[in-house]
């Protein structure tokens, strides 16, 4: 057994550089996605998108901040205390930008701000502001207007300056009829333009896959009994700051019975001996998310038992994966993972149940696997996008990208099922990133192994 690491694990290998990253998202195609939505708005109604709030994590250290992802979809803009804004104006739309002006002493602080000069030369909006000019230009427009698109809760400032002007009772109001009646959530209008992906987006969730891939191959690396959860962490994310700069979501690396906690978040402890390590880590590219999980054994050798349930699980996933095509339904990938899994707990034996029974709402498979196959991905891990719309699933069309990731997952700690000594504490889960295209599913994380013999030669390979 080792008891103690290398004092310097070897980070990276020669080829853990991600060269040629694809370019960011063109002026041209922010205009696009602009049109698109504003041409479903009436002359006299306007939009406003507002950035997310900074996050204090203690005192006065403030989280690493993230805009709210509608901002990035529609200009790319990445600084905090900003307002996209767009109405009619001399028979065209104006898109305009609300920013943090340039301000020496807080950028000698705090660092370089565009600036309006910056934003109007380098994002494609038709003019920029100061955000501190922001309620007086409002309050104009608003007075012209009939509805306003804006999503509640990300700025109460600005949530309160719209109320406010849909609730005043003026004379002007009363005598021209002046002034909004009505607040519209634009959310769903824009999650259905967010739910098909351009070529160029694609290029950029194909390379957050790409690193990902690579940050789960260097963890598969430097894997070895005795090494922490949280040093396993370490070298992922290290992998991302170093290719990517971000992660999409905080990592979940468990051993053992960790691995069995679907949202599992401490990595904390140490691996004591032949246990299942499950890793769920993914990187951020420009705004978008790449989703990888991975289970293996830390010895670099499955078990009899860790076997039997990867391979079942591989086999669902490989399954679902196969569903992802032009007009199947949303639901198809779950159904054909789900079908896979029961049939494969009856075989070995863990359920009793016929095919049927165990489908069931209240039978065996749902002890073993208690979530869903997949979900759609972009600019948010959980990305925007109605499953049902109308009440019916959704068909796939091309540009569509959704997770799928079957699991089993046999926690010894649980006391409301019977687990099967055997499999104690083995959890297991598959996921990759699957693009809808024309020609089938394409796998936009393929670059990360996941059959056996190629997991088992990569195992402890930096030892």
């Amino acid at each position: 057994m080792k008891n103690q690491l290398p004092l310097a694990i070897n980070m990276f290998n020669d080829d853990a550089y991600i060269a040629s990253p694809p370019n960011a998202i063109s002026k041209s195609e922010f205009r696009q996605r602009q049109s698109r939505l504003l041409s479903q708005l009436e002359d006299d109604e306007i939009l406003i998108i507002t950035a997310r709030k900074p996050s204090t994590r203690s005192n006065d250290v403030e989280y690493p901040f993230r805009n709210n992802s509608d901002m990035l979809y529609f200009c790319g803009w990445t600084e905090p205390q900003s307002i996209l804004f767009a109405y009619k104006k001399e028979g065209g739309w104006s898109v305009e930008l609300f920013v943090q002006p340039r301000d020496i002493l807080m950028e000698i602080w705090h660092g370089r701000r565009p600036g309006l000069e910056g934003a109007l030369n380098n994002w494609p909006i038709d003019k920029a502001h100061s955000i501190e000019d922001f309620k007086e230009i409002l309050s104009e427009v608003l007075a012209q207007s009939s509805k306003v698109y804006i999503r509640g809760g990300l700025d109460s400032t600005v949530d309160l300056m719209v109320k406010e002007a849909i609730e005043v009772r003026d004379r002007p109001r009363q005598q021209l009829g002046n002034g909004p009646t009505a607040i519209v959530d634009p959310s769903m209008m824009i999650a259905e333009l967010r739910l098909r992906k351009s070529e160029a987006e694609i290029e950029l969730m194909r390379h957050a896959c790409k690193v990902s891939s690579g940050a789960h191959i260097e963890a598969m690396r430097n894997s070895s009994e005795g090494i922490g959860e949280w040093q396993l962490q370490a070298i992922i994310e290290g992998y991302f700051q170093w290719n990517c700069q971000s992660w999409a979501y905080p990592s979940i690396v468990g051993f053992a019975e960790n691995a069995t906690i679907l949202h599992y978040h401490q990595n904390d402890c140490r691996c004591e001996g032949e246990e299942i390590v499950l890793i769920d880590a993914g990187s951020e590219f420009k705004g978008y998310a790449a989703d990888i999980t991975r289970s293996w054994p830390t010895s670099g050798c499955f078990t009899e038992a860790q076997r039997e349930i990867y391979e079942l699980v591989l086999s669902a996933q490989k399954a679902a994966v196969e569903q992802c095509r032009v007009g199947n339904p949303f639901n198809a990938p779950h159904e054909a993972a789900r079908n896979v899994l029961a049939e494969g707990l009856i075989n070995l034996g863990i359920s009793e149940q016929s095919l049927e029974e165990s489908l069931a709402k209240d039978g065996d498979l749902g002890k073993w696997y208690m979530h869903n196959t997949g979900h759609w991905i972009g600019l948010d891990v959980h990305d925007v996008g109605i499953y049902r719309p109308n009440g019916e699933a959704r068909l796939f069309e091309e540009g569509m990208v959704i997770t799928v990731e079957p699991g089993l997952y046999f926690g010894a700690w649980r006391d409301d099922v019977d687990v099967p000594t055997k499999y104690a504490n083995i959890g297991i889960r598959i996921e990759d990133d699957v693009l809808i295209t024309a020609n089938g599913p394409d796998v936009l994380s393929k670059d990360c192994p996941k059959e056996i013999d190629e997991l088992e030669a990569i195992i402890g390979s930096n030892y």
